[in-house]
């Protein structure tokens, strides 16, 4: 994931303030989509159990209580560890990514740099697609890693790209992405579809984070066509561009709208505090007189 220079870690998620010298205000469209249940519990399961078997300690460890409960506690985080790896990895190929089309731009950067922190992480291959896809399909981009920012339905977010493609004005979502049993790479998820759709109806476009400048946003679709919505998804055998399909457009924006009141009213809540308070038995009944 990137870093944007308004993003916060807070208590209710990741959330974007207006400037820098502001509180965050409303939260990331990566935010709103997590309001959706995702049970992972059979891949966690799954990741523990081949984690444990495929240690090379559990032979000897076989007969110790004591040896096998550290094996098992090590395997149970095994799923969690997977994710913050593959969470690293990503971010650096994003950081390529944003470094290529920065360098195209004009603007400073250093794609050789960021090829070389994938290099030290036997990455590179990740970088070879890249720039193969990148030619093929004559990306020009027109901007990299923008900040929008909706006020009436109250969210912001950090799109990737903005790029012109085949005539085309294009919102760019990249999802870095291991190989399938196939050797292919492995689908991009639906929900991505919200995440582009939201940064396509955002109403403002950031220009200066420390002062908090912002413009009007020009790529809602409101006059002309509709820019393409493309989730990239980049590995290390082939990269796979996907379009998210103009008819379903307004089910996952209005889906996207229900996650957001999700999140204001489990806000909500938390902030009220306990909801729940013990009670003691009632007073005991007054004996009856004579």
């Amino acid at each position: 994931m990137t870093d944007p220079r308004l993003a916060h870690a807070t208590d209710f998620g990741r959330m974007y303030s207006r400037s820098l010298s502001e509180p965050p205000m409303v939260p990331s469209i990566t935010t709103v989509i997590a309001q959706e249940s995702q049970d992972m519990t059979g891949w966690s399961g799954h990741m523990a159990a081949t984690e444990l078997i495929n240690d090379a300690r559990l032979t000897s460890s076989v007969g110790s209580p004591g040896d096998l409960r550290k094996l098992a506690r090590h395997a149970s985080s095994a799923a969690e560890r997977f994710r913050d790896a593959a969470a690293a990895r990503g971010d650096r190929v994003h950081h390529y990514a944003e470094q290529v089309a920065l360098h195209t731009l004009g603007e400073a950067a250093d794609p050789d740099a960021a090829r070389t922190v994938l290099s030290e992480y036997g990455e590179s291959r990740f970088a070879d697609r890249f720039d193969e896809w990148w030619e093929l399909y004559q990306v020009k981009p027109l901007a990299a890693e923008v900040t929008v920012w909706n006020h009436t339905v109250g969210y912001a977010g950090t799109l990737d790209l903005l790029a012109e493609i085949g005539g085309r004005t294009c919102i760019l979502d990249f999802k870095t992405k291991g190989l399938g049993r196939d050797g292919r790479a492995k689908p991009v998820r639906d929900s991505v579809v919200m995440q582009l759709v939201a940064g396509m109806r955002a109403e403002e476009v950031l220009v200066d984070a420390a002062s908090g400048t912002w413009e009007p946003w020009p790529h809602r679709g409101d006059e002309g066509e509709l820019p393409l919505l493309i989730a990239v998804a980049v590995s290390e055998a082939e990269v796979v561009p996907v379009q998210a399909q103009a008819s379903g457009l307004r089910a996952h924006w209005k889906k996207f709208w229900a996650l957001r009141q999700v999140w204001e009213h489990s806000r909500t809540v938390t902030e009220q505090g306990h909801a729940l308070r013990t009670i003691g038995p009632p007073p005991a009944a007054a004996a009856p007189t004579v």
